[in-house]
Parts: C-alpha cells; sequence; structure tokens
C-alpha cells in the first residue's frame, strides 16, 4: 500500500512538470515573435521616414548631382567631344591697316563690350585714306556748285543743255568717288588727319588673347591684335560615325560627362552631314549649366524613341542595410526609396520596379548621401 502511494504521488509530480514546462514554452513562443516583429516594425518605420535634408544647391556644393531619370531602348551612341563657342560668339580682331601700335587698351580677361576700343596705332595709310576722303569732298562741292551755276546760267539761256548735262554728269561723278573715299576711311576704322585709328571690339564678351603691344609695329601679314569671347554662349560639339547621320535628330536630348567633373544634358541642334574623313559633326545646346569651353566630353546619346525600361547611372545606386536604394530628391531632401534592379551595361543600370520614371534622382555623389544618411541615423543610436 505504501509502495502504490509513492508511485502515484511520483506520477503526479512528473505531471505537473510537464505541464509546467509546456506552458512556460507556449508563454515563450508567443513573447519572441512579437518582439521580433515590433523590431521589424521599428526597422521598416526608420526607414520609411529616413531622408538626407539638403537642398539641390547644397547637394551640388557637396558634389551630389541630380539627374532626370531615362529610359533605355532607343538606339545609343557614345560619343568623344568638346564644349566649343557657339557660332558669333568668338572673334579675332585685326588691325585693319598696317601702322605701329600707339597704345593697347585691354588685358587679358578684361570684359569689353561691343565698340569698345582695343588697339590704337597710327598709320600712314590711314592718314592718306584720310586726306583722300577730304580731297573728294573738296571735290563733290565743287562740283556741286559748278552744276548749280550752270543750271542758272541755263535757266537764262546763257548755256546749251549739253553743257548743263556735262557739269551734272561730273557732280554725280565727285559725289560717287565721295562716297568710296568714305566707305574706305570706314573700313579703316575712321582715323584721323594724324592717321591715328583705334581698333574696336566687335562683340561683347571677354579678351581671351592679346597680339599687340605698344611700339609694335604691325605689317598686312600680320595685322592681329586680340580675340574677344562670350563664355556665356557655347554649345556642345561632337565627333559621330557616318552611321549616325540616319540615327540623330534635331531635338534628341544627351547627357554628357565632362571630364572629371559632373554631367551636362544638352539638346540637338544640328546634325552636319559626314565630312570628308567621314565624320558627322553633332552640336547640342547645353541644358542648364554652361561649361567652359575647351572642356573634354564625353557623352551618350538615345536617339529615336525614349520608351523601354528606366536605367540610372551605376552608381546613382545605393546598398542600404543590403537593399538597392537611390535618393530621390524631394522638397525636403533626398529620400532613399529601394528599388528593385536588372541588367547592367556601360556604367548604366535597370530599375526594373521602385520608380514611376519622373522622379529626379542623385546621380554623381550619391554615395555622398549614404555617407550623411549613416551618421544620421549614429547620432539617432546614441
Amino acid at each position: 500500500m505504501n509502495i502504490q502511494r509513492h508511485w502515484l504521488m511520483t506520477g503526479a509530480a512528473v505531471i505537473a512538470a510537464l505541464g509546467l514546462g509546456f506552458g512556460a514554452a507556449q508563454v515563450l513562443n508567443r513573447s519572441v515573435p512579437e518582439t521580433a516583429h515590433a523590431d521589424e516594425d521599428h526597422a521598416e518605420a526608420e526607414t520609411e521616414g529616413a531622408v538626407v535634408p539638403l537642398t539641390a544647391e547644397q547637394a551640388a556644393a557637396a558634389g551630389v548631382t541630380v539627374i532626370a531619370l531615362e529610359r533605355g531602348g532607343g538606339t545609343e551612341l557614345k560619343l568623344p567631344g568638346r564644349v566649343a563657342f557657339a557660332p558669333g560668339a568668338e572673334a579675332a580682331v585685326d588691325a585693319p591697316l598696317a601702322g605701329a601700335v600707339s597704345r593697347v587698351h585691354v588685358g587679358l580677361g578684361d570684359r569689353v563690350s561691343a565698340g569698345s576700343p582695343l588697339v590704337t596705332l597710327r598709320s600712314p595709310d590711314g592718314a592718306a585714306s584720310r586726306a583722300d576722303a577730304d580731297a573728294a569732298g573738296a571735290a563733290a562741292d565743287a562740283a556741286r556748285s559748278a552744276e548749280r551755276r550752270d543750271r542758272s546760267l541755263f535757266d537764262q539761256g546763257w548755256v546749251s543743255q549739253s553743257r548743263l548735262d556735262i557739269t551734272a554728269a561730273e557732280a554725280r561723278r565727285a559725289e560717287a568717288e565721295l562716297r568710296a573715299a568714305r566707305a574706305r576711311v570706314g573700313a579703316f576704322g575712321a582715323p584721323g588727319a594724324d592717321g591715328m585709328t583705334v581698333v574696336r571690339s566687335p562683340i561683347a564678351g571677354v579678351v581671351t588673347r592679346i597680339s599687340a603691344s605698344p611700339g609694335q609695329v604691325l605689317h598686312e601679314e600680320a595685322l592681329q591684335v586680340a580675340a574677344v569671347a562670350d563664355p556665356r554662349r557655347v554649345e556642345l560639339v561632337f565627333e559621330a560615325p557616318p552611321s549616325a547621320a540616319a540615327l540623330l535628330r534635331v531635338g534628341d536630348r544627351l547627357e554628357s560627362t565632362l571630364a572629371g567633373s559632373g554631367a551636362v544634358s544638352g539638346i540637338v541642334i544640328a546634325v552636319a552631314p559626314a565630312n570628308a574623313a567621314g565624320v558627322v559633326i553633332v552640336r547640342a545646346r547645353p541644358d542648364g549649366t554652361v561649361p567652359p569651353a575647351g572642356s573634354i566630353l564625353s557623352a551618350r546619346i538615345t536617339a529615336g524613341t525614349t520608351t523601354g525600361t528606366i536605367v540610372v547611372p551605376l552608381d546613382a545606386v545605393q546598398s542600404l542595410e543590403g537593399v538597392p536604394s537611390v535618393f530621390v530628391a524631394e522638397a525636403d531632401g533626398f529620400r532613399p526609396h529601394p528599388v528593385i534592379t536588372g541588367r547592367t551595361s556601360d556604367g548604366r543600370i535597370e530599375i526594373l520596379s521602385g520608380l514611376t520614371g519622373t522622379e529626379r534622382i542623385a546621380g554623381p555623389g550619391a554615395f555622398l548621401l549614404k555617407a550623411e544618411l549613416a551618421k544620421g541615423e549614429a547620432g539617432h543610436g546614441h
């Protein structure tokens, strides 16, 4: 009887222990997922609310380039090019006649207006042209006076019609010679009686070269005195293969990269036929930032269709906690957007989902925003 009681008590204890353990396990199993889900929800909330509070100007100053989204699917051409002055934006200024430089009015980098004096020179040819103009003026005055006299005498019956016709013809010839003499004086820069001639800038801009100095004698073989260019009037010039002539159209957009600098957008304004060397010259108008003339470019032109998959520069996609993301420019800064990426080719990557195609995003320099975002998260952790 005692033995049976002992085994009954032992069995009850075991059952009680098993029940307690099972209940505790159930409690733990319920609490752990709830905690894990809470952490995940918190992390997602932090990611959705993350923003790098920089304006577009601040981002540009930090080295971040904001770009519009493009779509692939068209024919792409990668072209070498340069930034050149637009037609009429650069002038090589020659002295209109030979002579000795008396004064140089400008220096390199000076900004001038159209008509501003560049150099003054003394020219014997200029003095001679002025003397010829003065003599032609005197001869024309005399011929007009003679015509008036003979016309008065003709009205009184003292001279014949033929005499009046000859006098009138002489007056017309003298007036023509005067016009020609004045035109020569104007072409020579309107020199004075002493031959002093002022060479003036034909356009507004900046002096980019000075080729004359006081005391220098300019000969007909070498008359250049200066060069002036307008740095605001530039265009993008690219060299393309002959096959590009059939692909490119006026109005096509291009994205180019300055050597060692940021991106430059442009709109194609002209496509010349292939030249003797078999090269097609493509000219584009900068759309936005105006780069300095002489800069070297590398451009990608998407010709024809603009539909297709969204593509962005490879360095626009940054990994945030293992998730590919791009920084979208918004009113309050740059906000990371998770994306699904596709194929990569020639420095660009497809965006299969995550963007609508209307956004403006951080392109080159996006890694700086990632670093800034990491600093902000580290500060919140403390």
